[in-house]
Protein backbone atom coordinates (compact mmCIF):
# COMPACT_ATOMS: atom_id res chain seq x y z
CA UNK A 1 0.00 0.00 0.00
CA UNK A 2 2.86 2.32 0.93
CA UNK A 3 4.47 1.75 -2.47
CA UNK A 4 1.22 2.70 -4.22
CA UNK A 5 1.02 6.06 -2.43
CA UNK A 6 4.69 6.66 -3.22
CA UNK A 7 4.06 6.06 -6.92
CA UNK A 8 0.98 8.35 -6.97
CA UNK A 9 2.88 11.12 -5.17
CA UNK A 10 5.74 10.81 -7.64
CA UNK A 11 3.40 11.11 -10.61
CA UNK A 12 1.71 14.22 -9.16
CA UNK A 13 5.03 15.90 -8.40
CA UNK A 14 6.30 15.12 -11.91
CA UNK A 15 3.14 16.62 -13.47
CA UNK A 16 3.40 19.81 -11.39
CA UNK A 17 7.06 20.14 -12.29
CA UNK A 18 6.26 19.77 -16.01
CA UNK A 19 3.53 22.45 -15.83
CA UNK A 20 5.96 24.80 -14.07
CA UNK A 21 8.64 24.28 -16.69
CA UNK A 22 6.22 24.89 -19.61
CA UNK A 23 4.81 28.01 -17.97
CA UNK A 24 8.26 29.38 -17.29
CA UNK A 25 9.32 28.74 -20.89
CA UNK A 26 6.21 30.36 -22.39
CA UNK A 27 6.61 34.14 -22.88
CA UNK A 28 3.89 36.38 -21.51
CA UNK A 29 1.84 38.32 -24.11
CA UNK A 30 3.50 41.63 -24.83
CA UNK A 31 0.74 44.01 -23.78
CA UNK A 32 1.34 47.72 -24.09
CA UNK A 33 -0.64 50.31 -22.18
CA UNK A 34 -0.62 53.92 -23.40
CA UNK A 35 -1.25 56.62 -20.78
CA UNK A 36 -2.37 60.23 -21.12
CA UNK A 37 -0.52 63.14 -19.50
CA UNK A 38 -2.75 62.94 -16.41
CA UNK A 39 -2.05 59.23 -15.95
CA UNK A 40 -5.30 57.89 -17.44
CA UNK A 41 -5.23 54.78 -19.63
CA UNK A 42 -5.76 55.87 -23.24
CA UNK A 43 -5.67 52.53 -25.02
CA UNK A 44 -4.34 49.00 -24.70
CA UNK A 45 -2.99 46.71 -27.38
CA UNK A 46 -1.79 43.10 -27.47
CA UNK A 47 1.52 42.93 -29.34
CA UNK A 48 2.05 39.21 -28.94
CA UNK A 49 3.71 37.78 -32.07
CA UNK A 50 1.73 34.56 -31.68
CA UNK A 51 -1.71 36.24 -31.70
CA UNK A 52 -2.60 35.66 -35.36
CA UNK A 53 -6.29 36.13 -36.30
CA UNK A 54 -8.20 32.86 -36.60
CA UNK A 55 -11.31 33.36 -38.74
CA UNK A 56 -12.35 29.72 -39.01
CA UNK A 57 -15.04 29.80 -36.32
CA UNK A 58 -16.51 33.12 -37.49
CA UNK A 59 -16.44 32.10 -41.14
CA UNK A 60 -17.88 28.62 -40.74
CA UNK A 61 -20.62 29.84 -38.40
CA UNK A 62 -21.64 33.03 -40.17
CA UNK A 63 -21.70 31.66 -43.72
CA UNK A 64 -24.66 29.43 -42.85
CA UNK A 65 -26.79 32.49 -42.04
CA UNK A 66 -25.95 34.49 -45.18
CA UNK A 67 -28.31 34.01 -48.14
CA UNK A 68 -28.46 34.79 -51.85
CA UNK A 69 -31.31 37.15 -52.83
CA UNK A 70 -32.63 37.16 -56.40
CA UNK A 71 -35.17 39.82 -57.42
CA UNK A 72 -37.35 40.43 -60.46
CA UNK A 73 -38.52 43.94 -61.36
CA UNK A 74 -41.24 44.59 -63.94
CA UNK A 75 -41.36 47.89 -65.80
CA UNK A 76 -43.07 49.47 -68.81
CA UNK A 77 -40.92 50.20 -71.85
CA UNK A 78 -42.33 52.67 -74.35
CA UNK A 79 -41.48 52.49 -78.03
CA UNK A 80 -42.57 54.12 -81.28
CA UNK A 81 -44.56 52.28 -83.93
CA UNK A 82 -42.70 52.43 -87.23
CA UNK A 83 -45.44 50.99 -89.49
CA UNK A 84 -45.73 53.69 -92.25
CA UNK A 85 -49.41 52.84 -92.90
CA UNK A 86 -50.22 53.37 -89.20
CA UNK A 87 -48.24 56.62 -89.07
CA UNK A 88 -49.97 57.94 -92.24
CA UNK A 89 -53.42 57.75 -90.60
CA UNK A 90 -52.62 58.37 -86.93
CA UNK A 91 -49.42 60.38 -86.90
CA UNK A 92 -46.28 59.85 -84.82
CA UNK A 93 -47.94 60.34 -81.41
CA UNK A 94 -50.58 57.71 -82.09
CA UNK A 95 -47.84 55.15 -82.66
CA UNK A 96 -46.50 55.21 -79.11
CA UNK A 97 -46.87 51.82 -77.46
CA UNK A 98 -45.66 50.28 -74.20
CA UNK A 99 -44.52 46.77 -73.42
CA UNK A 100 -43.95 45.14 -70.04
CA UNK A 101 -40.37 44.08 -69.46
CA UNK A 102 -38.64 42.14 -66.72
CA UNK A 103 -35.25 42.85 -65.22
CA UNK A 104 -33.43 40.64 -62.74
CA UNK A 105 -30.97 41.59 -60.06
CA UNK A 106 -29.35 40.01 -57.06
CA UNK A 107 -27.80 40.68 -53.69
CA UNK A 108 -27.30 39.06 -50.33
CA UNK A 109 -29.09 38.90 -46.99
CA UNK A 110 -28.56 37.84 -43.37
CA UNK A 111 -30.91 35.60 -41.37
CA UNK A 112 -31.48 37.25 -37.99
CA UNK A 113 -34.30 35.04 -36.65
CA UNK A 114 -34.80 31.28 -36.98
CA UNK A 115 -38.38 31.81 -38.22
CA UNK A 116 -37.20 33.32 -41.51
CA UNK A 117 -36.61 37.05 -40.98
CA UNK A 118 -33.77 38.31 -43.18
CA UNK A 119 -32.02 41.69 -43.30
CA UNK A 120 -30.83 43.06 -46.64
CA UNK A 121 -30.45 46.42 -48.39
CA UNK A 122 -33.41 48.51 -49.50
CA UNK A 123 -31.81 49.03 -52.90
CA UNK A 124 -31.67 45.25 -53.41
CA UNK A 125 -35.44 44.71 -53.10
CA UNK A 126 -36.73 48.15 -54.11
CA UNK A 127 -39.63 47.89 -56.63
CA UNK A 128 -39.21 44.10 -56.78
CA UNK A 129 -42.26 42.16 -57.97
CA UNK A 130 -40.71 38.80 -57.08
CA UNK A 131 -38.06 37.87 -54.50
CA UNK A 132 -36.36 34.50 -54.13
CA UNK A 133 -33.97 33.55 -51.34
CA UNK A 134 -31.45 30.71 -51.64
CA UNK A 135 -29.91 29.39 -48.43
CA UNK A 136 -26.39 28.06 -48.07
CA UNK A 137 -27.84 24.52 -48.31
CA UNK A 138 -29.13 25.40 -51.83
CA UNK A 139 -32.82 25.41 -50.82
CA UNK A 140 -34.79 28.25 -52.45
CA UNK A 141 -37.85 30.03 -50.99
CA UNK A 142 -40.12 32.89 -52.10
CA UNK A 143 -39.79 35.95 -49.89
CA UNK A 144 -42.01 38.89 -48.98
CA UNK A 145 -41.02 42.40 -47.93
CA UNK A 146 -41.87 43.19 -44.31
CA UNK A 147 -40.63 46.78 -44.39
CA UNK A 148 -37.98 49.09 -45.79
CA UNK A 149 -36.11 52.19 -44.70
CA UNK A 150 -34.57 54.13 -47.62
CA UNK A 151 -32.88 56.58 -45.23
CA UNK A 152 -30.51 53.87 -43.98
CA UNK A 153 -30.83 51.54 -47.00
CA UNK A 154 -32.08 48.71 -44.77
CA UNK A 155 -34.89 46.27 -45.63
CA UNK A 156 -36.47 43.35 -43.81
CA UNK A 157 -37.83 40.37 -45.76
CA UNK A 158 -39.22 36.99 -44.68
CA UNK A 159 -39.40 33.41 -45.90
CA UNK A 160 -41.75 30.73 -44.54
CA UNK A 161 -39.33 28.37 -42.83
CA UNK A 162 -38.26 27.57 -39.28
CA UNK A 163 -35.19 26.34 -37.46
CA UNK A 164 -32.84 28.44 -39.58
CA UNK A 165 -29.26 29.36 -38.60
CA UNK A 166 -28.92 32.99 -37.52
CA UNK A 167 -26.37 35.68 -36.80
CA UNK A 168 -26.57 37.68 -33.57
CA UNK A 169 -26.06 41.43 -33.54
CA UNK A 170 -22.73 42.63 -32.19
CA UNK A 171 -22.00 46.11 -30.84
CA UNK A 172 -20.69 48.09 -33.81
CA UNK A 173 -19.77 51.00 -31.53
CA UNK A 174 -17.05 48.81 -29.99
CA UNK A 175 -15.30 48.21 -33.32
CA UNK A 176 -11.78 49.63 -33.34
CA UNK A 177 -9.75 50.94 -36.24
CA UNK A 178 -7.56 48.17 -37.57
CA UNK A 179 -9.77 45.41 -36.18
CA UNK A 180 -10.19 42.37 -38.42
CA UNK A 181 -13.60 41.76 -40.02
CA UNK A 182 -15.09 39.35 -42.56
CA UNK A 183 -17.40 40.23 -45.47
CA UNK A 184 -19.74 37.41 -46.53
CA UNK A 185 -22.07 37.48 -49.53
CA UNK A 186 -22.61 36.63 -53.18
CA UNK A 187 -20.33 38.87 -55.26
CA UNK A 188 -21.09 39.03 -58.96
CA UNK A 189 -24.14 36.79 -58.75
CA UNK A 190 -25.17 33.23 -58.03
CA UNK A 191 -21.96 31.61 -59.26
CA UNK A 192 -19.96 33.01 -56.34
CA UNK A 193 -22.48 32.48 -53.55
CA UNK A 194 -21.22 32.31 -49.94
CA UNK A 195 -17.89 34.01 -50.65
CA UNK A 196 -15.87 35.09 -47.61
CA UNK A 197 -13.24 37.85 -47.67
CA UNK A 198 -11.26 39.45 -44.86
CA UNK A 199 -10.04 42.95 -44.14
CA UNK A 200 -9.71 45.53 -41.42
CA UNK A 201 -11.84 48.42 -40.23
CA UNK A 202 -10.35 51.31 -42.22
CA UNK A 203 -12.56 54.09 -40.83
CA UNK A 204 -15.81 54.70 -38.96
CA UNK A 205 -18.54 57.30 -39.33
CA UNK A 206 -18.11 57.70 -43.07
CA UNK A 207 -20.72 59.43 -45.24
CA UNK A 208 -21.11 59.68 -49.01
CA UNK A 209 -22.12 62.55 -51.30
CA UNK A 210 -25.89 62.98 -51.50
CA UNK A 211 -26.63 64.23 -55.00
CA UNK A 212 -30.43 63.87 -55.08
CA UNK A 213 -31.23 65.65 -51.81
CA UNK A 214 -32.95 62.66 -50.19
CA UNK A 215 -32.85 62.31 -46.42
CA UNK A 216 -30.10 59.88 -45.46
CA UNK A 217 -28.62 58.62 -42.22
CA UNK A 218 -25.05 57.62 -42.95
CA UNK A 219 -22.31 56.58 -40.57
CA UNK A 220 -20.72 53.80 -42.55
CA UNK A 221 -18.04 51.38 -41.43
CA UNK A 222 -15.31 51.51 -44.07
CA UNK A 223 -13.30 48.33 -44.64
CA UNK A 224 -10.83 46.99 -47.17
CA UNK A 225 -12.49 43.57 -47.28
CA UNK A 226 -13.17 42.75 -50.94
CA UNK A 227 -16.82 43.57 -51.72
CA UNK A 228 -18.56 43.66 -55.10
CA UNK A 229 -22.13 44.61 -56.17
CA UNK A 230 -23.62 41.20 -55.29
CA UNK A 231 -22.41 41.60 -51.70
CA UNK A 232 -25.07 44.26 -51.04
CA UNK A 233 -27.11 43.16 -48.04
CA UNK A 234 -24.49 40.64 -46.91
CA UNK A 235 -22.82 40.31 -43.53
CA UNK A 236 -19.86 42.09 -42.00
CA UNK A 237 -18.81 40.04 -38.98
CA UNK A 238 -16.09 40.28 -36.33
CA UNK A 239 -13.74 37.50 -35.18
CA UNK A 240 -16.39 36.28 -32.73
CA UNK A 241 -18.83 35.68 -35.58
CA UNK A 242 -21.14 38.54 -34.54
CA UNK A 243 -22.94 40.71 -37.09
CA UNK A 244 -21.41 44.19 -36.91
CA UNK A 245 -22.63 45.59 -40.22
CA UNK A 246 -24.60 45.09 -43.44
CA UNK A 247 -22.45 45.55 -46.54
CA UNK A 248 -24.01 48.28 -48.64
CA UNK A 249 -21.75 50.12 -51.07
CA UNK A 250 -18.38 50.43 -52.73
CA UNK A 251 -16.50 53.42 -54.10
CA UNK A 252 -15.12 52.58 -57.51
CA UNK A 253 -14.54 54.09 -60.93
CA UNK A 254 -14.94 50.68 -62.58
CA UNK A 255 -18.04 49.32 -60.83
CA UNK A 256 -15.99 46.61 -59.12
CA UNK A 257 -14.00 46.50 -55.89
CA UNK A 258 -11.00 48.82 -55.74
CA UNK A 259 -10.21 48.74 -52.02
CA UNK A 260 -13.05 50.69 -50.44
CA UNK A 261 -16.27 49.13 -49.14
CA UNK A 262 -18.90 50.41 -46.74
CA UNK A 263 -21.33 48.78 -44.31
CA UNK A 264 -24.29 50.05 -42.27
CA UNK A 265 -23.36 49.59 -38.58
CA UNK A 266 -25.25 46.84 -36.75
CA UNK A 267 -26.45 49.24 -34.05
CA UNK A 268 -28.33 51.21 -36.71
CA UNK A 269 -29.63 48.05 -38.38
CA UNK A 270 -30.92 46.51 -35.14
CA UNK A 271 -32.96 49.61 -34.31
CA UNK A 272 -34.48 49.74 -37.80
CA UNK A 273 -35.33 46.02 -37.66
CA UNK A 274 -36.96 46.37 -34.24
CA UNK A 275 -39.16 49.20 -35.51
CA UNK A 276 -40.16 47.28 -38.64
CA UNK A 277 -41.07 44.23 -36.56
CA UNK A 278 -42.92 46.17 -33.86
CA UNK A 279 -44.62 48.90 -35.90
CA UNK A 280 -44.33 47.96 -39.57
CA UNK A 281 -42.44 51.19 -40.26
CA UNK A 282 -39.56 53.14 -38.76
CA UNK A 283 -40.50 55.44 -35.89
CA UNK A 284 -37.72 57.97 -36.29
CA UNK A 285 -37.10 60.81 -33.87
CA UNK A 286 -36.53 64.24 -35.31
CA UNK A 287 -34.50 67.06 -33.76
CA UNK A 288 -35.49 69.70 -36.32
CA UNK A 289 -32.18 71.33 -37.25
CA UNK A 290 -29.87 71.73 -40.20
CA UNK A 291 -26.20 71.46 -39.32
CA UNK A 292 -22.64 71.54 -40.61
CA UNK A 293 -19.18 70.56 -39.35
CA UNK A 294 -17.31 72.80 -36.93
CA UNK A 295 -14.71 75.00 -38.65
CA UNK A 296 -11.65 76.74 -37.23
CA UNK A 297 -13.55 80.04 -36.98
CA UNK A 298 -16.54 78.43 -35.22
CA UNK A 299 -14.22 76.68 -32.76
CA UNK A 300 -12.35 79.92 -32.05
CA UNK A 301 -15.52 81.97 -31.60
CA UNK A 302 -16.91 79.45 -29.11
CA UNK A 303 -13.63 78.63 -27.30
CA UNK A 304 -13.87 74.99 -28.35
CA UNK A 305 -10.79 72.87 -27.59
CA UNK A 306 -11.15 70.86 -30.82
CA UNK A 307 -12.98 70.90 -34.15
CA UNK A 308 -15.74 68.68 -32.79
CA UNK A 309 -19.50 68.98 -32.52
CA UNK A 310 -22.36 69.89 -34.85
CA UNK A 311 -22.84 73.54 -35.75
CA UNK A 312 -26.53 74.48 -35.90
CA UNK A 313 -27.21 76.41 -39.12
CA UNK A 314 -30.99 76.55 -38.82
CA UNK A 315 -33.69 75.54 -36.35
CA UNK A 316 -37.10 74.41 -37.62
CA UNK A 317 -39.82 76.54 -36.10
CA UNK A 318 -41.99 74.51 -33.76
CA UNK A 319 -39.64 71.52 -33.91
CA UNK A 320 -38.02 69.63 -31.06
CA UNK A 321 -34.89 71.78 -31.00
CA UNK A 322 -36.88 75.02 -31.16
CA UNK A 323 -39.05 74.01 -28.21
CA UNK A 324 -35.97 72.95 -26.23
CA UNK A 325 -34.30 76.35 -26.70
CA UNK A 326 -31.61 75.38 -29.19
CA UNK A 327 -30.65 78.37 -31.34
CA UNK A 328 -28.99 79.04 -34.65
CA UNK A 329 -25.24 79.34 -34.04
CA UNK A 330 -25.14 76.83 -31.18
CA UNK A 331 -22.62 74.02 -31.28
CA UNK A 332 -24.17 70.76 -30.11
CA UNK A 333 -21.49 68.69 -28.37
CA UNK A 334 -23.35 66.04 -26.37
CA UNK A 335 -26.64 64.11 -26.21
CA UNK A 336 -27.05 62.63 -22.74
CA UNK A 337 -23.65 60.98 -22.16
CA UNK A 338 -22.81 60.54 -25.87
CA UNK A 339 -20.14 62.94 -27.12
CA UNK A 340 -20.94 64.39 -30.54
CA UNK A 341 -17.82 64.81 -32.68
CA UNK A 342 -19.36 65.04 -36.15
CA UNK A 343 -22.71 65.70 -37.79
CA UNK A 344 -22.94 61.97 -38.56
CA UNK A 345 -22.59 61.27 -34.83
CA UNK A 346 -25.59 63.47 -34.15
CA UNK A 347 -27.69 61.81 -36.86
CA UNK A 348 -26.93 58.32 -35.57
CA UNK A 349 -27.51 59.27 -31.94
CA UNK A 350 -30.88 60.92 -32.61
CA UNK A 351 -31.84 57.91 -34.74
CA UNK A 352 -31.57 55.73 -31.62
CA UNK A 353 -34.51 57.57 -30.04
CA UNK A 354 -38.22 57.26 -30.74
CA UNK A 355 -40.76 60.09 -31.01
CA UNK A 356 -41.72 61.17 -27.50
CA UNK A 357 -38.37 60.21 -25.92
CA UNK A 358 -36.52 62.83 -23.90
CA UNK A 359 -32.82 63.59 -23.71
CA UNK A 360 -30.45 66.18 -22.30
CA UNK A 361 -28.43 67.95 -24.97
CA UNK A 362 -25.36 70.05 -24.30
CA UNK A 363 -24.72 73.05 -26.55
CA UNK A 364 -21.96 75.62 -26.53
CA UNK A 365 -23.27 79.17 -26.94
CA UNK A 366 -21.02 82.22 -26.77
CA UNK A 367 -18.26 80.05 -25.39
CA UNK A 368 -20.33 78.63 -22.53
CA UNK A 369 -21.84 75.13 -22.23
CA UNK A 370 -25.58 74.88 -21.59
CA UNK A 371 -27.72 71.83 -20.89
CA UNK A 372 -31.19 71.74 -22.45
CA UNK A 373 -33.92 69.11 -22.25
CA UNK A 374 -35.39 68.07 -25.58
CA UNK A 375 -38.41 65.90 -26.35
CA UNK A 376 -38.12 64.37 -29.79
CA UNK A 377 -40.90 64.64 -32.33
CA UNK A 378 -41.62 62.19 -35.14
CA UNK A 379 -40.63 62.50 -38.78
CA UNK A 380 -44.02 61.60 -40.22
CA UNK A 381 -46.91 63.93 -39.58
CA UNK A 382 -50.27 62.39 -38.79
CA UNK A 383 -52.73 62.04 -41.67
CA UNK A 384 -54.44 65.35 -42.42
CA UNK A 385 -51.63 67.57 -41.12
CA UNK A 386 -50.78 70.48 -43.41
CA UNK A 387 -46.98 70.61 -43.81
CA UNK A 388 -44.80 73.68 -44.24
CA UNK A 389 -44.93 73.57 -48.05
CA UNK A 390 -48.75 73.41 -48.09
CA UNK A 391 -49.02 69.70 -48.89
CA UNK A 392 -51.09 67.39 -46.68
CA UNK A 393 -49.76 64.32 -44.85
CA UNK A 394 -51.52 61.13 -45.90
CA UNK A 395 -50.43 57.78 -44.46
CA UNK A 396 -46.71 58.51 -44.61
CA UNK A 397 -46.96 60.34 -47.94
CA UNK A 398 -47.71 63.93 -48.93
CA UNK A 399 -50.47 64.93 -51.36
CA UNK A 400 -51.18 68.34 -52.85
CA UNK A 401 -53.43 70.18 -55.31
CA UNK A 402 -51.43 70.69 -58.51
CA UNK A 403 -52.20 71.63 -62.09
CA UNK A 404 -52.55 67.92 -62.87
CA UNK A 405 -54.99 67.25 -60.03
CA UNK A 406 -54.58 65.72 -56.56
CA UNK A 407 -50.99 64.52 -56.83
CA UNK A 408 -48.82 62.36 -54.58
CA UNK A 409 -45.89 64.76 -54.37
CA UNK A 410 -43.92 62.45 -52.06
CA UNK A 411 -44.81 58.80 -51.54
CA UNK A 412 -42.48 58.49 -48.55
CA UNK A 413 -41.95 55.03 -47.06
CA UNK A 414 -45.13 54.53 -45.05
CA UNK A 415 -48.33 52.58 -45.57
CA UNK A 416 -49.30 54.32 -48.83
CA UNK A 417 -45.91 53.65 -50.43
CA UNK A 418 -45.92 50.03 -49.28
CA UNK A 419 -49.31 49.55 -50.95
CA UNK A 420 -47.94 50.75 -54.29
CA UNK A 421 -48.35 54.54 -54.19
CA UNK A 422 -45.65 56.37 -56.15
CA UNK A 423 -44.49 59.93 -56.67
CA UNK A 424 -46.47 61.68 -59.41
CA UNK A 425 -49.57 59.48 -59.09
CA UNK A 426 -52.79 61.49 -59.68
CA UNK A 427 -55.61 60.46 -57.35
CA UNK A 428 -58.99 60.44 -59.16
CA UNK A 429 -61.17 58.29 -56.87
CA UNK A 430 -61.17 57.23 -53.22
CA UNK A 431 -63.44 54.26 -52.50
CA UNK A 432 -65.35 54.85 -55.78
CA UNK A 433 -65.95 58.54 -55.00
CA UNK A 434 -64.44 61.16 -57.28
CA UNK A 435 -62.09 63.71 -55.68
CA UNK A 436 -61.12 67.15 -56.93
CA UNK A 437 -58.87 68.43 -54.14
CA UNK A 438 -56.50 67.00 -51.55
CA UNK A 439 -58.86 67.66 -48.65
CA UNK A 440 -61.47 65.44 -50.33
CA UNK A 441 -59.03 62.53 -50.07
CA UNK A 442 -58.58 63.10 -46.34
CA UNK A 443 -62.31 63.39 -45.72
CA UNK A 444 -63.18 60.21 -47.61
CA UNK A 445 -60.32 58.28 -45.97
CA UNK A 446 -61.61 59.21 -42.51
CA UNK A 447 -65.08 57.96 -43.44
CA UNK A 448 -63.78 54.58 -44.64
CA UNK A 449 -64.57 51.70 -42.30
CA UNK A 450 -61.67 49.33 -43.01
CA UNK A 451 -60.04 49.65 -46.44
CA UNK A 452 -58.98 52.66 -48.52
CA UNK A 453 -58.93 52.08 -52.30
CA UNK A 454 -57.15 54.69 -54.43
CA UNK A 455 -57.71 54.90 -58.18
CA UNK A 456 -56.04 57.26 -60.62
CA UNK A 457 -53.31 57.76 -63.19
CA UNK A 458 -49.61 56.95 -62.81
CA UNK A 459 -46.82 59.39 -63.66
CA UNK A 460 -46.48 57.62 -67.04
CA UNK A 461 -50.17 58.16 -67.89
CA UNK A 462 -51.44 54.64 -67.24
CA UNK A 463 -54.52 53.77 -65.19
CA UNK A 464 -53.58 52.45 -61.77
CA UNK A 465 -54.93 51.63 -58.35
CA UNK A 466 -53.80 50.40 -54.95
CA UNK A 467 -55.39 49.75 -51.57
CA UNK A 468 -54.40 49.46 -47.92
CA UNK A 469 -56.02 48.83 -44.58
CA UNK A 470 -57.10 51.79 -42.49
CA UNK A 471 -55.42 52.38 -39.14
CA UNK A 472 -57.42 51.13 -36.19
Amino acid sequence: MKNIFTVIASVLLSGLAAIGIVKAATPEPASTVVYTQDGQVARTVNLSTSDYPDFTYAAETAVEAVVYVKVTVKYQQQYQMIDPFFRFFFGDEGGTQSREREQQGSGSGVIIRPDGYIVTNNHVVQNATKIEVTLNNNKTYPATVIGTDPATDVALIKIDEGGLPTLTFGDSDKLRLGEWVLAIGSPLGEELRSTITAGIVSAKGRSMPNYNGEFKIESFIQTDAAVNPGNSGGALVNKAGELVGINTAIVSTTGSYTGYSFAVPSNIVSKIVSDLLDFGSVKRARLGVTMSPVTDKIAKDNNLPALEGAYINEVTKGGSADKAGIRQGDVLVKVDSTVIKTTSDLQVTVNNFHPGDKATVTVVRDGKARELEVQFQGTVESTGTVTEDGSIAFYGARIADTARGVEIVSAGSGKLAQAGGEDGFIIKFVNDTKVSKAQDVITLAKKASRTIVIEGVTSTGRQGYFAFGKDE
